[in-house]
């Protein structure tokens, strides 16, 4: 299906699959989807994620000595996507281990499991070609991020290299809840609105319903994710339960506003 947001701002939530276990990350990512999450990105495990801050890199750590793999993450896809056909499923990766996989193995399995697209943290909009060529041919939406530090030539080339959305970082560095959003992103944002029309998601710091709703003033989504997988790790046991109530307080928000 293509990816829509059906509502602005649509709240996208991220997990690392495997942690602590993929049965567990399929509860959680179930019970974000019926708690009102729109998109779910489905985060690849990865021993050197050198964008992400120390929660999600413990997360990942924890994911790996369970055995969590890419494989298993487009199992875990396909398995979403039996239950729940309006979400968005985005796989969120670094390249190496779609390298690993095959791009274009990585692309037809991603397709076939109901996957609506693919952000690689670390392929720059520069050498995708090859990337981009197959996730096209199998219908699937490659989305790309845009920095504050970006000039603007080169926002034009992640803008006509993506679809579905482009994906926005609200401020330099690596990913992490903060108390304070950057005042780059809106200008990002801004940026961005004059070379595409597709819809722009906001990420990196977003913890908080006060913050979301200050970002949905002017995206058109906005993204929440380390404080997601704090949760999940300050709640053992219940973990489903926990991000469920969590996701909740955000989307109880925007029924308040509308």
């Amino acid at each position: 299906m293509p990816l829509t947001f059906y509502k602005k701002p649509a709240l996208v939530v991220y997990v690392t699959c495997g942690d602590p276990d993929l049965v567990t990350t399929r509860e959680i990512i179930l019970a974000a989807i019926e708690a009102g999450a729109d998109v779910i990105e489905l985060g690849v495990p990865f021993s050197d994620p050198v964008a992400d801050g120390p929660v999600i890199q413990r997360a990942s750590e924890r994911a790996l000595k369970g055995g969590a793999c890419l494989s298993q993450v487009l199992t875990l896809a396909a398995e979403v996507r039996q239950h729940s056909q309006s979400a968005g499923l985005i796989v969120f990766s670094y390249l190496n281990p779609i390298l690993r996989l095959g791009v274009e193995k990585f692309c037809k399995v991603a397709r076939h499991a109901g996957v609506d697209g693919v952000l690689l943290t670390d392929l720059p909009v520069e050498e995708a070609s090859e990337y981009l060529e197959a996730m096209r041919a199998n219908d699937l939406a490659p989305i790309f991020l845009a920095a504050p530090t970006s000039p603007d030539a080169r926002l034009k080339k992640i803008a006509e290299a993506s679809q579905g959305f482009v994906y926005v970082v609200s401020r330099t560095g690596v990913t992490g809840a903060r108390q304070n959003l950057a005042d780059d992103a809106k200008q990002l944002v801004r940026r961005l609105r004059r070379v595409t029309k597709l819809p722009i998601a906001v990420g990196f710091g977003i913890s908080t319903p006060e913050q979301f709703a200050e970002t949905g003033k002017f995206a058109d989504a906005v993204v929440v994710g380390s404080a997601i997988v704090e949760t999940i790790e300050r709640n053992r046991g219940r973990e489903a339960e926990a991000v469920a109530e969590f996701v909740g307080k955000f989307c109880s928000r925007q029924l308040q506003k509308a």
